[in-house]
């Protein structure tokens, strides 16, 4: 199975699905239909993203990543970060918790 057909898109909104939730991390899969976003926030551990397809413009400490189909970004731990996508886009998130 293909990590990307597990997550479908939805118009107008950013669909998500967990797929390991565990005491040490957790992997979750997202949809985002093109011009959604997550608002400027932290989180607690460091988490790493990674594009499954599409283009998303990620920012770290207000500072822009422009991510395509198969590049990946680290967002520290407690640093300020966004997202919005350019176009439509999915992704893979995996938190560290330990």
């Amino acid at each position: 199975m293909r990590m990307v057909d597990l997550v479908d898109y939805q118009k107008g909104s950013v669909v998500s699905r967990t797929i390991v939730d565990k005491k040490a991390g957790t992997i979750t899969l997202f949809a985002f239909d093109k011009d959604e976003s997550l608002s400027e926030h932290t989180a607690p551990y460091d988490a790493l993203i990674y594009l499954l397809e599409g283009v998303a413009e990620v920012k770290i400490e207000r500072k822009p990543f422009l991510l395509k189909e198969g590049e990946f970004l680290v967002m520290p731990a407690r640093k300020q970060h966004a997202l919005r996508a350019v176009g439509r886009f999915k992704m893979v998130l995996i938190m560290v918790h330990a």
